[in-house]
């Protein structure tokens, strides 16, 4: 047997003794690499006969390429078995409930479902939504809002001070969303159709209060508006809010500073039941407090209340989101429980529409 046979049989068989594909690679380099001994064989030629190098090289040449087709072969068993041992060791165990999706799993709070069904019923009459922040000035929570300096209706608030400022200035944790009105019309001219939402804060706590809570407002400034726009407003509002074709609304005689005249509304519904039903019944509820923009809360803003006119209502997120989804206690809003968020909340890509639903869940 010559050198070149023996050559040949010795690599074939370590590459049918390679265990995978990282020591195949490693014969494959120690024959055919730049000093592989198949390589190094070629390399001889050059100082053979002519006769004896054409027959060397042909025999070489033979040589590496069943060596090369052996590495290809070895190559793919190889790769086979090492895909069969992946499939038996990544066995699924079809019978195992699936993973729940996140998406699937995650829920929206009824806070911010309550504000998105907000935005979509009023985007949809003509408003957008304006923002301020929550620590203000005693100006912008009371003064500009028509409270004037000892009057009793501060008291009401239950305000959140900071300590004084060294002029003596307090600034508070603001009790409405009111002062954004204020602001808005210092930035604005009219016409203004915006609403507030927000967070609010007034020191008082039990299963219908908490010391931070929400609070949506409206605001319209214009030459034509009236107490009959308001009424339709409000009532479009909460025909699309609560999902009914016909609510019947009652108008009361109220008091709020910056408001005049002033009025708390009520809705019939039926409370017989342990759900609160709306568009029906003989009972009623009061939602909301609302009125024509006081002429002082105008000259405050900037606004010559001998030109424009306009009203504004304000009412509880978190009220009127107990309301709808008969959640019995306003502080569990705020526990952080997940599984009263699972319950209570909704699928985050369902998201409020006037056309597709505004409580899908």
């Amino acid at each position: 047997m010559s050198d070149i046979e023996t050559l040949e049989r010795t690599i074939l068989g370590e590459i049918e003794a390679a265990a995978d594909e990282a020591a195949l690679e490693t014969v494959r380099v120690a024959a055919l690499g730049k000093k592989g001994s198949v390589s190094e064989r070629m390399k001889t030629l050059g100082g053979m006969a002519p006769e004896e190098r054409r027959t060397a090289g042909a025999a070489i040449n033979a040589v590496k390429d069943r060596v090369t087709e052996a590495l290809a072969r070895r190559r793919e068993t190889l790769k086979a078995a090492a895909l069969d041992a992946r499939l038996a060791r990544e066995t699924v165990d079809v019978t195992l409930p699936l993973r729940p999706n996140p998406a699937a799993e995650g829920r929206i709070h009824p806070i911010s479902q309550v504000v998105d069904e907000l935005t979509a019923i009023f985007a949809d009459m003509g408003f957008r939504i304006a923002e301020g922040p929550d620590i203000e000035t005693d100006y912008y929570n009371f003064t500009a809002l028509n409270f004037p300096v000892g009057h009793p209706a501060r008291e009401m608030h239950d305000t959140f001070f900071f300590q004084p400022k060294t002029d003596g200035e307090r600034m508070l944790l603001r009790t409405h969303t009111s002062p954004v009105q204020i602001r808005t019309m210092e930035r604005e001219k009219p016409p203004i159709r915006v609403i507030i939402p927000g967070r609010t804060y007034r020191c008082d706590s039990d299963q219908t209060h908490t010391p931070m809570f929400h609070q949506v407002e409206g605001l319209v400034i214009d030459k034509t508006s009236t107490i009959g726009t308001m009424k339709w407003v409000l009532q479009e509002f909460c025909k699309a809010f609560f999902e009914v074709e016909h609510v019947e609304m009652r108008f009361r005689p109220s008091f709020f500073p910056f408001t005049e005249p002033s009025m708390e509304v009520d809705i019939r519904c039926d409370r017989s039941g342990p759900e609160i039903k709306f568009g029906e019944g003989n009972d009623w509820l009061e939602i909301l407090g609302c009125g024509m923009v006081h002429p002082n809360v105008l000259k405050f803003g900037g606004i010559d209340p001998d030109e424009y006119q306009g009203f504004a209502w304000g009412m509880g997120i978190d009220r009127i989101a107990m309301l709808k989804y008969g959640m019995p206690d306003l502080r569990a809003f705020f526990d952080a429980d997940a599984r009263w968020l699972k319950h209570y909340g909704f699928r985050p890509l369902d998201l409020p529409t006037l056309f597709g639903g505004l409580s899908a869940a």
